[in-house]
């Protein structure tokens, strides 16, 4: 009996060997640092292509007109084809004050890029210095003399493209007789070049044509230019040829000439859009010409995503100058002056005999 209790009592000392040799259980979990339990890890997301989306807004001049209608639409789509949210904004009067607190707003809300289509680029320097300081990247246009900006993009060699202008004016004044010259804005960097341009290729070709009055400025307002036309008539009566500069300067010059029945005795010449300058284009019943004689124009489609698109280089840290190919028409070759102007090749200039050849 006793010999059995030993061997029962010796089997169980065994069986407690064996269960504390058994393998180890894991590692009780390691505290957090904020001393509670662990989290458990979190599953990858696949990145998009550029790590996380990306938020573009060009602020143009003035919404609502034609111009920017049409650049809105290149903003667009240049958006939807390389997934970035890209959309264009602008104030309801061109004014370089309305300008300012819509790009305070857009710096408020972190976009990571701004286009800016400057009223005056003077009165955005500050502001955009703050977008810049904030990592926000800044690309201008029609503003080669912005200073706070990561490149100004240019569709042409201003002072060339008016004289362009100048050469058609003169052409239609047979040469000679007196003329004036529009700006949307006396602040306008490329306004002021066109006309300067202008100026300076009918002094240096054409003596024989004079300029009878200072700069004269419109606000980018047909109806504004549509008064300073009037006024122009009724104080220069011989008076020959306007060239004007914002995309609605023609409209408003062209209908005055036409009211007063001065189609073929006066020649209208300006940076515009065929849709802007419609039918006035094109001579009127018993008319030899048009009230507007020829106007010149960069496509504002492929200028918005032009912006867009160095503003994407700089982000994915691209190289961006002399010779950069933007894959966009009017932009395969860029010419670079300075640190960050660049300039296209992107001018066009049409009459009543191509106008419809460009639907916009």
């Amino acid at each position: 009996m006793k010999k059995s209790l030993v061997l029962f009592t010796a089997l169980i000392v065994l069986a407690l060997v064996f269960a504390a040799c058994a393998a180890p259980g894991a590692p009780a979990p390691a505290p957090s640092e904020g001393g509670g339990e662990a989290a458990a890890p979190a599953e990858s997301a696949a990145p998009s292509e550029s790590g996380k989306e990306l938020t573009f807004v060009t602020v143009v001049k003035i919404a609502g007109i034609n111009w920017f209608d049409r650049m809105e639409d290149g903003v667009n789509a240049w958006g939807e084809e390389h997934g970035v949210n890209a959309s264009l904004v602008g104030p309801a009067e061109a004014d370089a004050a309305q300008q300012i607190p819509i790009i305070e707003d857009l710096i408020a809300q972190g976009v990571d890029a701004l286009c800016v289509i400057p009223m005056d680029p003077t009165q955005l320097d500050p502001v955009l210095k703050k977008a810049m300081d904030a990592g926000i990247v800044v690309v201008t246009h029609e503003a080669s003399n912005q200073v706070n900006m990561n490149y100004d993009i240019e569709a042409f060699e201003n002072k060339a493209f008016g004289a362009g202008l100048m050469d058609r004016l003169a052409a239609g004044m047979g040469e000679e007789g007196e003329y004036v010259v529009f700006v949307g804005s006396l602040g306008s960097k490329t306004h002021n070049e066109w006309v300067d341009g202008g100026i300076e290729r009918q002094k240096e070709k054409y003596p024989n044509m004079t300029l009878v009055e200072d700069k004269i400025e419109t606000f980018d307002d047909a109806e504004i230019a549509y008064q300073k036309a009037k006024e122009v008539l009724a104080a220069h009566p011989n008076i020959k040829g306007f060239q004007g500069s914002a995309s609605t300067d023609v409209a408003g010059i062209g209908r005055a000439v036409e009211e007063a029945g001065l189609q073929d005795e006066i020649t209208v010449v300006g940076t515009s859009l065929p849709s802007i300058a419609g039918d006035l284009l094109y001579p009127a019943e018993g008319k030899k010409t048009g009230a507007i004689d020829a106007i010149g124009f960069w496509d504002p489609y492929d200028a918005g995503a032009a912006c867009n698109q160095i503003a994407l280089m700089v982000i994915n840290g691209e190289e961006v100058g002399e010779g950069t190919d933007l894959g966009i028409q009017g932009y395969n070759n860029l010419k670079l002056v300075g640190d960050n102007v660049l300039y296209g090749d992107a001018a066009v200039y049409v009459d009543a005999t191509n106008a419809k050849d460009y639907p916009f």
